[in-house]
């Protein structure tokens, strides 16, 4: 008789896949455990040129994944900074690399102590759908700059970006130092449980608990990018064309798919509808269409769009008032997926969009009576990604810094703290914990190994028994004040 043979799911083969890469790459991490600032640049080079000879092709691979992207965002939000952060990383990486003395009391001397950064060795990535490239491109370039091998689980739902990314890759470095990974959500949940040297997850609070999980069965160090509802906050004072203009900007990229966009607005009760006119007049400037305008995305797929329908019914049954910004009040029948940039007036703690991260073009406006009230409300909630201020009062500005916790701040700007390559990007709380981007992605993907050294002098003599002498009396003396 001749055995059925049953051929393998794409599941299973991509299971499959993870578990032999790596092995493979933890292998080559063993012949070299300790890449040169040489290797390194190099890795780094020839990274930033494929990204650059490729970014039309991501341009429109993305425009296919959201079903309608604007090429500019693409370039604005993803290309720029990843090509920017490899160029800064490539710039200090010398340094980054260099031993840190540390101090060495009088107890120890002669001797010396240093701080050396060593690869850690595989990494593992694991990709949200928002910006498939960028949130790719940004913690692999830590990652080989600290001198580690990566394995990248790319979303399934940019199936364009993926395979773009993946062709790319296995064109660019060999299997053993970088890989991609595509697959359904059942590849991802495996891949969360292999004993990287470390793994970063980008994406929901929710799941980022059983990648935390899965990850301590191997004691792997995480670093979780999360989420959470990130206020924008409308100070008394601050012209409402200013703050209602860079808040519009915020949650109308990538039509508000965006960790750090503003989730909801906390605005003075008395300057609301001013604040609502403001922000209309801004989003008919940017987007004076929305259906046909290439400027403005769609959602990313059907799941999402009937979410935030779900949330935005709730809202409307709850008693929300409901403000669409369409300036050419046009029609989104017929499975177009691009939604109005839509304010939720008069919300209520009930309903979901004030309960759940928003992610999406929806944002409710909360009634506030100041700066301490708009603190309290924050303080009662978890830590947010990111926390915005708007309003030019310096003692103000520093009262909201030292009264609240959030991953990151903009003052008078919404999401460019993210673009800044010398600050950290990272959540706390709910929102995640660790952080990458510039020296600190560096700091995040190595060991910092700590090395006492001394030579033939051997002061510890004085310590060693028997116990009670001059000597030991002497050190107490000197030592214990």
């Amino acid at each position: 008789m001749t055995a059925t043979v049953v051929p393998l799911s794409e599941s299973k083969k991509q299971i499959q896949l993870t578990a032999r890469v790596l092995a493979e790459q933890k292998q080559a991490f063993s012949r070299n455990p300790l890449p040169s600032l040489g290797e390194r640049l190099d890795n780094l080079q020839r990274l930033k040129k494929a990204l650059l000879a490729h970014q039309e092709q991501f341009c429109e691979a993305i425009d296919k994944d959201f079903n309608g992207r604007s090429r500019d965002e693409t370039l604005i939000a993803e290309v720029i900074p990843s090509v920017e952060g490899i160029n800064y990383a490539m710039k200090h990486l010398k340094g980054w690399m260099q031993p840190e003395r540390r101090h060495v009391s009088m107890l120890f001397q002669p001797a010396s102590n240093k701080v050396y950064y060593q690869p850690k060795g595989v990494v593992g990535i694991i990709v949200p759908w928002n910006y498939p490239l960028y949130l790719a491109v940004g913690p692999l370039v830590a990652a080989i700059a600290a001198g580690n091998r990566a394995m990248i689980k790319m979303s399934e739902f940019t199936p364009h970006t993926s395979a773009l990314l993946a062709n790319l890759v296995e064109a660019t470095f060999p299997r053993d130092l970088v890989a991609i990974i595509n697959g359904e959500a059942d590849v991802a949940a495996d891949f969360s449980t292999r004993p990287f040297d470390h793994l970063l997850f980008t994406g929901s609070t929710t799941v980022g608990r059983l990648v935390m999980k899965a990850a301590s069965e191997n004691l792997t160090p995480v670093t979780l990018e999360l989420g959470g509802k990130s206020p924008a906050i409308v100070s008394g004072d601050v012209p409402v064309e200013d703050a209602a203009e860079r808040i519009a900007f915020g949650k109308a990229l990538n039509a508000g798919q965006t960790c750090v966009a503003p989730d909801y607005v906390l605005c003075p009760s008395d300057r609301i509808t001013a604040f609502v006119d403001a922000f209309q007049d801004a989003m008919a400037r940017m987007y004076p269409t929305l259906r046909d305008n290439p400027d403005y995305t769609g959602i990313i797929n059907e799941r999402q769009y009937r979410r935030l329908q779900d949330y935005l019914a709730d809202a409307r049954s709850k008693g929300a008032q409901v403000i669409e910004i369409n300036p050419a009040e046009e029609h989104f029948e017929d499975g177009c997926r691009k939604m109005p940039v839509t304010l939720l007036l008069n919300p209520t703690e009930d309903m979901k969009v004030m309960q759940d991260e928003i992610f999406g073009p929806l944002l409710p406006i909360v009634a506030s009576k100041g700066l301490e009230d708009a603190m309290d409300f924050i303080n009662r909630r978890p830590r947010p990604l990111a926390l915005y201020y708007f309003g030019y009062d310096r003692d103000e500005q520093k009262r909201l810094l030292a009264g609240t916790h959030s991953g990151g701040v903009c003052i008078n700007d919404a999401l460019m703290h993210v673009a800044q390559d010398d600050l950290p990007f990272g959540g706390i709380g709910d929102s995640g914990m660790g952080h990458y981007h510039g020296k600190e992605g560096f700091l995040t993907f190595s060991h910092a190994r700590a090395v006492f050294s001394k030579q033939k002098i051997n002061s510890g003599k004085l310590i060693y028994p028997p116990h009670g002498g001059a000597l030991h009396k002497l050190v107490y003396r000197f030592f214990i004040r």
